[in-house]
């Protein structure tokens, strides 16, 4: 069984997130996407409420039925070591984002020879997309309907207004 992982942050999950994990899905025969708990940053969303919003969006995408949803901490390659996973996944938007992720994917290569990365360039309709600028969108009450699945628009909003009120 050839079993990939698709590692991010998601917070929150984008349509060029979503448009990489249906492209991806296609490819192998299971898809995790990894919903990583990073220390050093701070994110919006709780791990648990990011899987829950990854959950939602691709609960109904036709021809998905092999993706599973895991959140992780630590290194990559040991959570792909303990799913058997032996591709993982990326997104590349621009040339900054490649020179990048090389490096990374070299390493994780270095430290588990058996696990490959495999690329996808984004679709040109989501090149400029990310969960940053939706962030910092959504944070001034602006119309993030064009880079988020629907599903989740109001989580994000609902999200803001809590953090508004406390």
């Amino acid at each position: 069984m050839k079993i990939g992982i698709y590692p991010g942050s998601f917070d929150p999950i984008t349509l060029g997130h979503l448009d990489i994990i249906i492209r991806a899905s296609k490819l192998v025969d299971k898809l995790i996407i990894g919903v990583l708990k990073n220390s050093s940053k701070k994110p919006l969303f709780t791990v648990e409420e990011r899987v829950e919003l990854i959950e939602r969006v691709t609960k109904n995408v036709p021809g998905t039925n092999n993706i599973e949803i895991a959140s992780f901490d630590g290194l990559l390659v040991d959570f792909a070591k303990k799913q058997n996973a032996t591709i993982i996944v990326r997104g590349l938007r621009a040339i900054t984002d490649f020179e990048y992720e090389l490096q990374i994917a070299q390493t994780n290569h270095k430290l588990c020879p058996s696990l490959d990365t495999v690329f996808f360039t984004t679709s040109v309709e989501y090149s400029y997309v990310s969960s940053s600028v939706v962030r910092e969108i959504a944070c001034y009450g602006g119309d993030i309907s064009q880079f988020i699945p629907e599903s989740i628009l109001q989580s994000v909003y609902d999200k803001y207004k809590s953090i508004r009120s406390v």
